[in-house]
């Protein structure tokens, strides 16, 4: 039987259903890759146009101090904050000792395994990889008193120290990172939108929200992204783009990485006959 060429066009959609369209993955360079990766395997174009740049926090002088006391937990909340936090101790030649003796907690997966390579693995690890979820793991092991350390973002959700306040604990937050917005390559993000050469923009976080949005005026943005696919790695970050008037279309039922991909290739899935 003779192959045609729409039947080798159809297998290989099949085979590799984000042929033909262009993914714009807007988080920090240096976190991009394994994401390009799962995107291009399934056949994407990937523009990697970083909104967030991810840097040491104004002063480690927090961190450091908090590294030299004694706590009965140590949240992290990101990998980023685990590499950061990492990257001091290593650096400082203090603070692992302390970080043994801890209970660990992680967001999510990602995080978890972060530890792991670190060789300080995740005790407490929620089903679903929020804040909330995060509360509620932690709830039946937290005790009133409980020091609970957490290194994170300088800017981000209260909704943790709030509720683990709530709790009893005593919370120390200290940054071991800041976002700060990238605005380098926005000129040509603007000609690629505008010329309908993206057809999917992903946001991996709150922050690729925020700052994707503030590289264009408010009445530029709706024209740049009409009839671009909108991907959110989770509900926070969907809230975050519902806010500036995105609309998305994919959101993963597992926030992480891995996820997303699985969920844009589902999306742009063919049915089979």
């Amino acid at each position: 039987m003779r192959v045609t060429d729409d039947q080798v066009a159809t297998e290989v959609q099949l085979d590799k259903p984000l042929t033909g369209r262009t993914v714009l993955v807007t988080r920090a360079r240096e976190q991009a890759g394994a994401f390009a990766e799962l995107l291009e395997g399934a056949g994407a174009r990937v523009l990697v146009v970083p909104t967030i740049a991810i840097e040491p926090p104004e002063s480690w002088a927090p961190l450091d101090a908090a590294l030299k006391e004694s706590f009965d937990w140590v949240v992290f909340t990101s990998v980023n904050g685990v590499a950061m936090t990492r990257r001091r101790v290593e650096g400082g030649g203090h603070g692992r000792a302390m970080l043994e003796r801890a209970r660990r907690a992680a967001i999510g997966p990602a995080t978890a395994a972060a530890l792991a390579e670190w060789g300080l693995p995740a005790e407490a690890v929620p089903g679903e990889y929020v804040a909330e979820a995060l509360v509620e793991r932690l709830r039946p092991a937290l005790r009133p008193g409980d020091r609970v350390l957490l290194p994170r973002a300088a800017e981000t959700r209260d909704v943790l120290v709030r509720e683990l306040d709530a709790l009893g604990a005593v919370v120390t937050e200290v940054p071991a990172y800041r976002t700060r917005a990238a605005t380098e390559a926005a000129p040509g993000l603007r000609e690629a939108l505008a010329a309908g050469q993206v057809d999917v923009v992903t946001f991996t976080s709150s922050s690729t929200v925020r700052s994707f949005c503030a590289l264009f005026g408010a009445a530029e943005l709706p024209r740049l992204v009409a009839g671009v696919t909108i991907a959110c790695i989770g509900p926070i970050t969907r809230a975050a783009a519902q806010g500036r008037g995105l609309t998305p279309q994919i959101v993963p039922e597992d926030y992480t990485i891995p996820g997303l991909a699985r969920a844009i290739v589902a999306h742009f899935q063919p049915a089979r006959s």
